[in-house]
């Protein structure tokens, strides 16, 4: 166990946790909602600090990026535990805790070093913090990011956006890129997730006004998310934040606790996305969805091809020095 940083001790050996927009009030020998932060003496210890339960080098397209080093690898990894308890999990045999509150696999021993070792070792251009929330893994990835900044390489989150605006400004200066999903209402976040949508959204913009870059992904749920009307909403919360942020719209396929529930029409996901651009966003996707156009990037300004994709592959990128070869219009983004 490490000793976790962002608590407040109260009465009777009780602590208060300050990581994340739950709060969490912990008593003595009992854990927070993530399952991985435990009271300890009226200490709040990380029971996760090293444990990495999933490793891969992956393409950055899978977390997914498309704006930020497109092309690229990125080493990734994740330990045990989430905050969140979302019904369509597609990682939930590493992200949720049982019911007595222990980890269902063990993870592996690390340390920050050889974390960085091993992005740059496998030619890297990143470490993604994945899988799971890294969250709930703060204070492991805040010292992995210090040491990659270090070596030069660049750090990114891929989250639920329920981090505490006191722990985002805390890992903000090694941060250079979070996709963050918005998953839904605040109805939907209620059923479907233990969770609140506004600290997302308030997240978001605080992420852009620190100058980390930001992609947002919504999974879209048949009868739950996928109206006009919440689709709508969403476009129009993105693009009141900043119209340049890409907007990753993934379909829905049967898992964990909604195995029962049926798929997502792709002509739903391809209606989704036109949606996006008539709300006026400049970049919208299709994601889980491989051979769709929705995968390409094309220039907001003359409607060029930029960047042709297929799945997590890059098959031609035309972007030069971040500007379209064709209209010369900047496009947003972090390019090599």
């Amino acid at each position: 166990m490490k000793e976790a940083i962002l608590w407040d001790a109260t009465e009777d050996n009780t602590v208060r946790c300050r990581l994340c927009n739950h709060f969490c009030i912990i008593k003595e020998g009992k854990k927070g909602r993530c399952g991985v932060r435990i009271n300890r003496e009226g200490k709040l210890f990380s029971l996760v600090y090293g444990n990495i339960i999933a490793e891969h080098t992956d393409p950055i397209e899978k977390k997914p990026f498309f704006h930020f080093l497109p092309g690229s690898t990125s080493y990734s990894i994740a330990t045990a535990g989430c905050n969140f308890s979302c019904f369509f999990c597609q990682n939930y045999n590493i992200s949720q805790v049982d019911e007595k509150g222990e980890i269902l696999l063990l993870g592996i021993e690390s340390s920050p070093e050889e974390i960085v070792r091993l992005a740059l070792s496998s030619d890297c251009l990143s470490i993604s913090y994945t899988y799971t929330e890294p969250t709930i893994f703060f204070e492991f990835a805040l010292d992995t990011a210090k040491k990659a900044k270090e070596k030069g390489l660049k750090n990114n989150f891929v989250t639920n956006g329920y981090m505490s605006k006191e722990a985002l400004e805390i890992i903000a200066p090694y941060l250079d890129a979070a996709n963050v999903d918005l998953k839904g209402d605040e109805a939907f976040y209620k059923k479907l997730c233990g969770a609140r949508m506004a600290p997302v959204v308030e997240n978001i913009r605080l992420m852009r006004t620190l100058g980390i870059w930001v992609e947002v992904t919504t999974l879209l749920i048949p009868d739950y998310n996928d109206s006009e009307e919440q689709i709508r909403e969403i476009a129009r919360i993105v693009k009141g934040i900043d119209i340049a942020i890409p907007w990753h719209i993934s379909r829905f396929y049967p898992h964990y606790k909604m195995s029962s529930h049926y798929s997502t029409p792709s002509k739903k996901i391809e209606r989704a996305r036109e949606i996006g651009f008539e709300e006026g966003l400049r970049y919208v996707y299709t994601g889980n969805m491989p051979g769709d156009e929705g995968e390409n990037t094309y220039c907001y300004s003359c409607k060029k091809l930029l960047i042709h994709r297929y799945g997590f592959s890059v098959m031609e990128n035309r972007i030069r020095d971040g500007r379209c070869p064709f209209c010369g219009a900047e496009i947003d983004g972090i390019f090599r």
